[in-house]
């Protein structure tokens, strides 16, 4: 019997508007520093069609064994900063369009 992948997906305010969002990548490891790569977190507006992906960067790596990361885990005003980063960084998220990548600091900036 194969298993379904769900992601959860969370609901935010950010400046009073309705956003959703959800962990779309995991951070990635590798020996090789340049091929790390942070988590990415899918996000829309609750009445908008334009998904933009925040891409943070990867931090420090993990021990073997550990837990993956789970989306309940990430604090909601670490996304918040983030959806207003990618705001001010020319995202429309009422528009129609092509989700849009944006990178953004380890304190969502």
């Amino acid at each position: 019997m194969s298993r379904t992948k769900q992601s959860a997906v969370f609901e935010i305010d950010v400046g009073g508007e309705p956003y959703l969002w959800w962990l779309q990548r995991q951070p990635q490891w590798s020996s090789v520093p340049a091929e790390r790569r942070g988590m990415a977190i899918a996000v829309r507006h609750k009445e908008g069609q334009r998904e933009a992906v925040l891409e943070f960067p990867p931090g420090p790596q993990h021990r073997f064994g550990l837990r993956q990361l789970q989306a309940s885990q990430i604090a909601s005003e670490l996304v918040a900063r983030a959806i207003s980063s990618a705001i001010s960084a020319g995202w429309e998220p009422l528009s129609r369009g092509k989700a849009v990548a944006i990178v953004v600091d380890e304190s969502g900036g």
